[in-house]
């Protein structure tokens, strides 16, 4: 089976329809069967996104993008200091 990413909101929307099944009296088997995911996934996304709603997902969301950029500019600035190494290297 191949394995899939699920994005944040994903998860939310999937926790939120177990929650609704689960008390309409649903197993947490049953839930995840029908969820296509496992039980231990379960666990951790509701350990991990269990209490998040709509501001709190936006503001996640936002720090996850300033993340990727602020890793780009730490991945371009070393990549500067490894050129700089090379050429002050060669000078000598």
């Amino acid at each position: 089976m191949k394995r899939k990413r699920h994005t944040p909101q994903e998860v939310i929307a999937k926790l939120r329809e177990a929650e609704v099944d689960l008390n309409q009296g649903a197993t947490i088997d049953v839930v995840c069967r029908k969820l296509e995911i496992s039980e231990q996934t379960f666990h951790r996304w509701r350990h991990l996104y269990g209490g998040m709603k709509g501001p709190e997902m936006a503001r996640m969301k936002e720090l996850e993008k300033e993340n990727a950029r602020l890793k780009k500019i730490v991945a371009q600035q070393a990549m500067d200091i490894d050129a700089l190494k090379d050429l002050s290297r060669k000078n000598w």
